[in-house]
């Protein structure tokens, strides 16, 4: 099967979208081609050349292979790089990798024990398989990203890879939040339906790639310009079956003044040519304006200047204020002592002693009460009674069977 797909690769040319990418690519109008073709015709092109290995630090190729491709084929043990050969994909079997082989070989004469021989495979990635570009591709997609392109154009896919849908739709937000960003769907089939890739597409195109690319009509990368044409005298070639049409045309100067094709700086506003003198027209005056007064001339025809302003008096001004009113000097208002209240209310206050109102005798205290109401020990006037106190009471007969509890 790989040596087959590599005879069907090998025969295949490039279509005219694929000249259509190199053009812009030899132009510098594209940025980055990311393919999911593992033929490498795309690559074959020399516009859209790759790397292979992917490098992970830039500058980065035109195009990056998603899935590899059948340009070089790698050993699963050791890693060797080489270039594909489908002569030695012949039969079930894996060809051997040649340096594994010497290696071994190596090993075994040198009394070594065998690693084994790696098996040789195409440099491609299969569904679920680790792709050994994976760093690299996220390190260009990501620097693509920060770019911002004003353009992505999505080709012939269906979006069903999960990795592959991710970074379309990145590129496709990435585009369309620029100012005049611009996002386009190529493809025969429709666009591919989700939340997540809802309002990602200005233009869908149903159709094949290649009549896109015959109506863009670029010329191809490797059509190169020799310089001016020249007519030979005497040499005519004649088309055959051709039908010839004269369009008129507007001249060069209509064209340019029509529409400015790149943005230019605004045309200086010149002065204004000169008017035919006019004869000057006296002012008519006005009626409410004072009449001016006629200057008066000295003996020698000059005018007269404007005397000067008179010079200030020494004296003091005079301040008709401080005439009017009487210096005075502030005095305070003599404060008057109160009265006593004998002369307010006669009779009302008897100057006369009080009279001492006859008390009844206290009753005297007690010796508790002086003892909790007072600091110092007060003799009590009643006798006091000690009562001598005793440990047990014994009476002086036991009850029978109580002589040898009690003693």
């Amino acid at each position: 099967m790989v040596r087959e797909l590599s005879h069907l690769t090998q025969k295949a040319e490039p279509t005219l979208f694929h000249h259509m990418l190199a053009t812009l690519a030899e132009e510098g109008r594209l940025m980055r081609l990311y393919s999911q073709n593992v033929d490498g015709i795309d690559t074959s092109l020399e516009p859209l050349a790759t790397k292979i290995p992917l490098n992970t630090k830039g500058p980065w190729p035109k195009t990056i292979q998603l899935h590899g491709g059948l340009e070089k084929m790698v050993c699963t043990k050791c890693g060797q790089l080489s270039d594909f050969d489908g002569a030695l994909f012949e039969g079930a079997e894996p060809p051997c990798c040649k340096e594994c082989e010497i290696t071994d070989g190596v090993r075994l004469a040198g009394g070594l024990r065998s690693h084994g021989i790696g098996r040789l495979r195409p440099r491609m990635v299969l569904y679920n398989e680790f792709n050994p570009d994976e760093e690299a591709i996220g390190a260009v997609s990501h620097a693509d990203l920060k770019s911002r392109p004003d353009a992505v154009i999505v080709v012939g896919t269906s979006l069903k890879v999960p990795g592959i849908r991710r970074l379309a739709r990145e590129m496709c937000a990435v585009t369309r939040d620029r100012r005049g960003g611009f996002t386009a769907w190529i493809n025969v089939d429709p666009e591919p339906v989700g939340v997540d890739l809802k309002d990602s597409w200005d233009m869908v195109v149903r159709g094949e790639c290649d009549d896109v690319a015959r109506y863009v009509g670029l010329p191809r990368w490797d059509d190169k310009d020799y310089g001016e044409y020249r007519m030979v005298e005497g040499e005519k070639v004649e088309a055959k079956n051709l039908v010839g049409v004269v369009l008129d045309s507007k001249p060069v100067a209509a064209i340019k003044t029509q529409g400015i094709l790149t943005p230019t700086d605004s045309p200086r506003q010149q002065s204004p040519t000169p008017m035919i003198a006019m004869p000057k027209m006296k002012q008519p005056q006005l009626s409410f304006a004072p009449p001016a007064k006629p200057v008066e001339l000295t003996k020698d025809g000059k005018p007269k200047k404007k005397p000067g302003r008179k010079p200030l008096p020494n004296s003091k001004p005079k301040n008709p204020i401080t005439n009017t009113f009487t210096a005075s000097k502030t005095s305070k208002a003599a404060t008057k002592k109160p009265k006593e209240l004998d002369a307010l209310f006669p009779g009302l206050v008897d100057k006369k002693e009080p009279k001492k109102v006859p008390t009844t005798p206290m009753r005297p205290v007690s010796p508790y009460d002086k003892r909790n109401n007072s600091d110092l020990p007060l003799k009590s006037s009643q006798p006091v009674v000690v009562i001598p106190y005793t440990d047990t009471i014994s009476p002086p007969s036991k009850p029978n069977g109580m002589r040898d509890i009690i003693s």
